[in-house]
């Protein structure tokens, strides 16, 4: 007889585990959502989280890494946070509860909270696949965000700043945002940590372009030195719509930041910039997916990196051309300076083309500081401390200037960049 045995769960699967049994009769939700919500910790419990079996996780063992998880503490309650963009119009949820405020006319909000008592939430809180180990944790324990939506023809004059804070303990939640026909719009999406005891956070968003969106939209991750922060964006692109998604991960103990799209309308264009400073011994992975479904879309990746100390970072990236996706043109790239030799980076960039009218291309570089810039910089009278300073930041400061029709935000993501930097360099 063929027995098969139970695979034992690692502390951190039973404080997840553990989590939903104390929160069962606490957490929001119509009956199809709490019936999902038993589907996926179930899945979790006999499961596992993902090791470095699992494909997508080969480089960031979660079973392994995920050594320990806070307790959920209902008590936990994050300060105020001043918005990084004077002006931003502000929408905070602090240790999973939403706080709306007046909005914008053509900007409307509710809590999600809302979304998954009247069950209008269960479709979105499925899975991507067998190893979506995020949106498992995620959909099995979150209880609040933001469900917002920006009305057809609607251009919001200021940057909207969703600020995702906590103070210690877990934190879940989950951002559906619609943008309407011709919508115009700038959103910043910032975690941050409001304390330095440990947090574990997840956090989805889902983001759909009608025809002829243009969105800027920032992740701005400013997780605490002991934070676990998993993050996860699924987008849809409609017909002529533009998607510029730019991702800062400055801090955090153990970070998973996945981007996962699809370019359904023709004409479409995904635009993806992405800085990771990674220092002490933090471990931040991104992964991205995009699938090009139609003819004529187009899209360009740039990840840059920085790495100190013993740090390890992970960029996996994915570009999928469908056979009827005729046209495509689709480039990627992956640069990492590497400023340690205790430190290190996987990189792993891929195309799969079943088109045969496309223009793909992808690559991926690791290096140090070039020392005939560095030799220029000194011969001039400038301490090398400062000069190796001052080429780190303009390795990734050309990412940032990307974003130059707004002055101030440009201004205030180089203050963020420069002050990490000045911690860790």
């Amino acid at each position: 007889m063929n027995m098969q045995q139970a695979i034992k769960m690692t502390a951190a699967e039973t404080a997840l585990v553990d989590a939903y049994t104390a929160q069962i009769g606490d957490l929001p939700g119509d009956g199809a959502v709490l019936s999902l919500r038993d589907t996926l910790v179930h899945e979790l419990k006999t499961a596992g989280l993902p090791t470095r079996r699992v494909e997508s996780w080969h480089y960031t063992d979660l079973r392994t890494l995920l050594r320990a998880v806070p307790s959920a503490d209902p008590s936990a309650f994050a300060d105020r946070v001043e918005p990084i963009v004077a002006g931003a119009t502000v929408l905070s949820v602090r240790n999973g509860e939403a706080d709306l405020k007046s909005l914008p006319e053509g900007l409307t909000a509710r809590s999600y909270t809302e979304s998954l008592l009247d069950g209008s939430a269960v479709a979105g809180l499925a899975v991507l696949g067998s190893d979506d180990a995020i949106g498992r944790i995620n959909g099995g324990l979150v209880r609040g965000g933001l469900e917002i939506a920006v009305a057809e023809g609607v251009e919001l004059e200021a940057p909207l700043e969703i600020q995702v804070a906590q103070s210690h303990g877990q934190a879940h939640t989950r951002f559906p945002v619609s943008f309407g026909p011709g919508s115009k719009a700038t959103v910043l999406e910032r975690h941050l940590s409001t304390n330095g005891d440990a947090s574990f956070v997840s956090s989805v968003t889902d983001l759909t372009l009608a025809e002829g969106a243009d969105v800027i939209w920032i992740i701005l991750q400013q997780q605490g030195a002991s934070d676990t922060h998993l993050g996860q964006i699924r987008f849809d692109l409609g017909k002529d719509a533009k998607l510029h998604v730019f991702v800062i991960n400055a801090g955090g103990k153990l970070v998973r930041q996945e981007l996962h799209g699809r370019a359904s309308g023709e004409g479409s264009d995904l635009t993806l910039r992405g800085i990771n400073l990674l220092g002490g011994e933090s471990h931040t992975d991104v992964t991205f997916t995009l699938s090009h479904d139609v003819p004529h879309t187009t899209s360009s990746e740039i990840i840059r990196n920085v790495i100190f100390d013993r740090a390890k970072g992970v960029f996996q990236g994915k570009i999928l051309v469908a056979q009827d996706a005729q046209k495509t043109d689709a480039k990627m790239s992956c640069n990492t300076l590497l400023l340690s030799d205790d430190a290190d980076f996987s990189a792993k960039p891929e195309l799969e083309i079943f088109a045969d009218d496309v223009q793909c291309g992808h690559g991926a570089t690791v290096i140090d500081i070039d020392h005939t810039q560095l030799f220029y910089l000194l011969s001039r009278g400038i301490p090398e401390n400062k000069a190796r300073a001052m080429l780190v930041n303009a390795f990734v400061a050309e990412i940032v200037e990307e974003l130059e029709d707004d002055e101030a935000l440009v201004e205030a993501l180089e203050g963020v960049i420069s002050a990490w930097l000045e911690k860790h360099a």
